[in-house]
């Protein structure tokens, strides 16, 4: 959003120099003083001759903010351009919420901006507010001019080695051990020749051993190769940073790593290694209106996740309903949440009892406890304290808990040689 000016006011300096100018004059007549007269006369020639000279601009100040063609890893490279009337623009610069510096630059120029995102997702990369200035800063632009600039920080990535999978697989295709007669899997069992069989399978030592008439033929059968169906479902309806003392404000800059942030990279890093093995990912949004995108696998599918996942931000309505998006049968369904309002809970004990195998993923940074009050340390408590019930209930339900912000890779080899115990 921009917003121009189209009158010009005088500045500070041409009423300095106005005044400045009587004071000297007044002071040398008072004294018998020529030369506080002759310092005061170019002050009083250069005030009026701005006053003379005083015009509205023919063009308004514009400014505007465009990516710059060249990228580096980890930053935000903007140009700003400005353009108008004028002879200098004074601007304010506020680099991804953080940074603030005051340039003053010739109109009709080019800045280039890097800045430094502290969080994932979308962040306001540059803010720009400026007004322009004519006769060596002694007109102002009336109004000043406002445009910012939103990009998408895309989240780091964790590599994982090992995922849980469902209980029973029901893919067709795949690299895990499916639960299904077919191939490429590990033995199942012998099974007497039946139409449909391949030759090949023939197993001439157990015909031999175990043919119970004459013509009977034994065939080695093998468990299908499967893939798996994971689901992310992630609650936005809060934010929270490590700092306990930002939680209610809007300011993130120094609210340290957030939830969110945790979030998008639990999300990213769990569709990179379930995509990496075949498996299809699909992704939702909790919140009202949020973001989804169907299940699916590939590089292509990776780069839409990936860019969905980017764009996850804060939804900004504190209401404690959360849409249930549909999941395919036999999923495995990751809920990322802080936990704290139950209603993402709520969904993860929902798809448990349908028969889903359910990962609660605690995505709450470790948390910083300065600068609390007494009343504000004990309310601290209490929600943690009620927190805590709310994992004990998914665990007495059968959903398995994760806590993303200690470390994610243990946690998970864990589970996936859970689910490989149980099946044997």
């Amino acid at each position: 959003m921009t917003t121009r000016g189209d009158a010009w006011r005088s500045s500070a300096s041409l009423r300095i120099a106005a005044v400045s100018a009587i004071v000297l004059a007044g002071g040398g007549i008072a004294t018998a003083r020529p030369d506080l007269i002759a310092l005061a006369v170019p002050l009083a020639l250069w005030t009026v001759l701005q006053r003379l000279t005083s015009t509205d601009p023919v063009e308004p100040l514009t400014i505007a903010v465009r990516p710059h063609a060249e990228q580096h890893q980890g930053r935000l490279r903007e140009e700003i351009v400005v353009s108008g009337a004028g002879e200098i623009a004074e601007l304010s610069i506020t680099q991804a919420e953080r940074r603030k510096t005051r340039v003053v630059v010739p109109v009709s120029s080019r800045i280039l901006v890097d800045s430094r995102p502290g969080h994932s997702g979308p962040v306001e990369a540059v803010r720009v507010i400026g007004r322009s200035a004519a006769g060596d800063g002694a007109r102002l632009a009336g109004e000043t001019v406002s445009a910012t600039a939103r990009r998408t920080v895309t989240p780091a990535m964790r590599m994982l080695p090992r995922l849980p999978l469902a209980p029973r697989l029901t893919g067709l295709h795949g690299a895990h051990e499916g639960s299904r007669p077919g191939q490429g899997g590990d033995f199942r069992d012998i099974h007497p020749f039946a139409p449909g069989d391949e030759l090949r399978r023939v197993d001439w030592r157990a015909t031999a051993r175990a043919a119970r008439r004459p013509g009977e033929l034994l065939v080695r059968r093998t468990n299908t190769l499967s893939d798996a169906s994971v689901v992310l479902a992630v609650d936005t309806a809060e934010d929270l940073g490590e700092v306990v003392a930002t939680w209610g404000g809007d300011d993130l800059s120094r609210a340290g790593t957030t939830s969110l942030d945790l979030a998008r990279e639990a999300a990213r890093s769990l569709a990179s290694a379930a995509i990496a093995v075949g498996d299809r990912v699909a992704y939702h949004a909790l919140a009202p209106g949020g973001r989804s995108v169907r299940g699916a696998t590939g590089s292509r599918h990776l780069a839409r996740l990936t860019t969905a996942i980017a764009a996850t931000g804060a939804a900004g309505d504190d209401r404690r309903y959360r849409r249930t998006p549909p999941v395919p049968h036999g999923s495995v369904i990751a809920v990322l949440s802080t936990f704290f309002d139950g209603a993402a809970a709520e969904l993860a004990l929902m798809w448990r009892a349908a028969g889903h195998r359910v990962i609660a993923v605690d995505t709450l940074p470790d948390l910083d406890r300065g600068r609390l009050s007494p009343q504000q340390s004990l309310a601290l408590r209490i929600v943690l304290a009620e927190r805590e019930d709310i994992f004990a209930g998914l665990a007495e339900a059968g959903v398995e808990t994760l806590r993303w912000a200690a470390d994610p890779v243990v946690a998970l080899t864990a589970l996936a040689r859970a689910r490989t115990g149980g099946r044997r």
